[in-house]
This record gives structure tokens, C-alpha cells and sequence, in this order.
């Protein structure tokens, strides 16, 4: 209402300057209107959000296949509206998912085009729950659950409990040897 009634002064004013006279009654009237345009206004992109929110990717069972391979950690977005940016990471996520279970483990790529690894990783399973999904992981250790929230053939969001979303795009071997030999 206040950037209106501003908005509104600042038109007068500059209808002044070029000679235009407005009586009281039609300044009324055209704030009138102004502000029906307004509302109107609101309300479309009230519904453009709403649509937008409502047309999320709905995950599927078939998009669980997805999940298998080399994922790298682009961006983790926090609650608090910070993004921390990687560029370029050490470590990959691999998942390797076969009816709705299977493994996360952390790999290291080599320049070769083959990827170092230990013996240590989480076992996952897939549980779709209320239009999400989540992954369940646990180890001999800990037990924890994050969201799928998005899948793609080259993009994926996970969200943990403390709402940070983990932003990958699919990564693959790194072959800088330019030794000609296929990578693994």
C-alpha cells in the first residue's frame, strides 16, 4: 500500500511536469483501478508459483535406476538462504541401487580414469513414502534418512534432516594421461 501511494504521487508529479491536469476525482479513480490492476497482478503470480510448485518432478520406481553411477557434489544449499559452491571435488558419491537396495560409497578419481576406493560404505534403501522419497541409509555405526528430491539422468537433489540440499551433477571417469586407452 505504501509503495502504491508512492508510486502514485511519483505519477502525479511527473503528469504535472508535462502539463497534464488531473482533478481530484480522476486521481481517485485511476488509484482505483491501479490498485485492481495490482491485486490482479498478485494474484497471477500467486498462481504461477502455485503451478510451478505443483509441477515438481514426481519420482518413479523407474527413476531409481538413475541413482546408479558417479555423482558429484555441486552445490549445497543451506536453510538459511547460503549456497556453498564446489568447483571441484576430490571425492565422488558412487551408488550402485538394484531393487531398491544397495550401496553409497565414497570414491577418489585418478587421472588414469579409474577410481580409488576402501572397503567402507553405507548400505541404502529406497522407500517411497506420501509422494516422496527417501533413502535409507545405515552403516555398523549410525542410521540416518535423506529425501530424493530430484532425479535426472544428469542432476540430483538430496535433502538431509537439517533441510541442506545437496545439489549433483553425474561425473565420470577423468582420463588426463591422454594415453589414447579407453577409461573404466
Amino acid at each position: 500500500m505504501y509503495f502504491c501511494s508512492k508510486f502514485l504521487a511519483l505519477m502525479e508529479a511527473a503528469s504535472c511536469c508535462v502539463g497534464i491536469q488531473h482533478n481530484r476525482y480522476s486521481v481517485q479513480q485511476d488509484y482505483a483501478s491501479k490498485k485492481i490492476l495490482m491485486m490482479k497482478n498478485v494474484l497471477i503470480v500467486l498462481f504461477v508459483c502455485l503451478s510451478l510448485v505443483s509441477c515438481q518432478q514426481k519420482i518413479t520406481p523407474a527413476d531409481i535406476e538413475k541413482l546408479n553411477g558417479y555423482w558429484e557434489i555441486e552445490k549445497v544449499s543451506f536453510e538459511e538462504g547460503d549456497d556453498k559452491e564446489y568447483k571441484m571435488n576430490e571425492n565422488f558419491d558412487y551408488f550402485k541401487i538394484a531393487d531398491n537396495k544397495g550401496i553409497r560409497r565414497k570414491v577418489r578419481p585418478q587421472f588414469n580414469g579409474t577410481f580409488l576406493f576402501n572397503e567402507d560404505f553405507e548400505n541404502v534403501k529406497v522407500r517411497f513414502e506420501n509422494e516422496h522419497v527417501y533413502l535409507d541409509y545405515s552403516t555398523a555405526y549410525a542410521k540416518w534418512t535423506e529425501e530424493l528430491v530430484e532425479i535426472s539422468d544428469e542432476n540430483m537433489v538430496i535433502k538431509n534432516d537439517q533441510n541442506k540440499e545437496y545439489e549433483y551433477k553425474k561425473a565420470g571417469p577423468i582420463n588426463l594421461l591422454g594415453d589414447g586407452k579407453e577409461t573404466k
